[in-house]
């Protein structure tokens, strides 16, 4: 056995013979036997015609005009008519992000107002409150 040494809050150091038991213990686990199906002598049932096609198309709604509106509410307004995801960028073209909708004002809109938009379609340019354009 090996003496382990510990030093206490005191500075005195003491001193262990104990090791740790280490279990030893064999698990049997029972092997699970596979069994094949009988062959089908059926014949496998038929597929019924769908009557949904095959790929569906996404449903689009007209573009509402949100120019001149805080980003957030313009955003709310889009998710009204029925797109849940639009796009904004920065229309100082410095890249900012938008981290607060509410802080930023559309500026201009792709599409125009009327146009039918779905998923993503919308993309907002935006500016700061205060900056340069922001229809105040």
């Amino acid at each position: 056995m090996a003496a382990i040494g510990a030093a206490t809050a005191c500075g005195a150091t003491e001193t262990s013979t104990t090791q740790p038991k280490i279990a030893d213990t064999t698990t049997t686990l029972p092997v699970p036997t596979r069994t094949q199906p009988a062959p089908s002598t059926e014949a496998p049932p038929a597929q019924a015609p769908s009557s949904a096609p095959a790929a569906t198309q996404a449903a689009t709604v007209p573009m509402p005009n949100v120019v001149c509106m805080n980003l957030q509410a313009a955003q709310d307004l889009i998710q009204k008519a029925g797109v849940f995801f639009s796009r904004s960028k920065d229309a100082t073209g410095a890249g900012r992000m938008q981290v607060l909708d509410r802080n930023w004002v559309v500026v201009a809109q792709t599409p125009a107002p009327g146009v039918p938009i779905g998923e993503g379609d919308a993309v907002l340019s935006v500016v700061k409150k205060g900056e340069p354009g922001d229809c105040s």
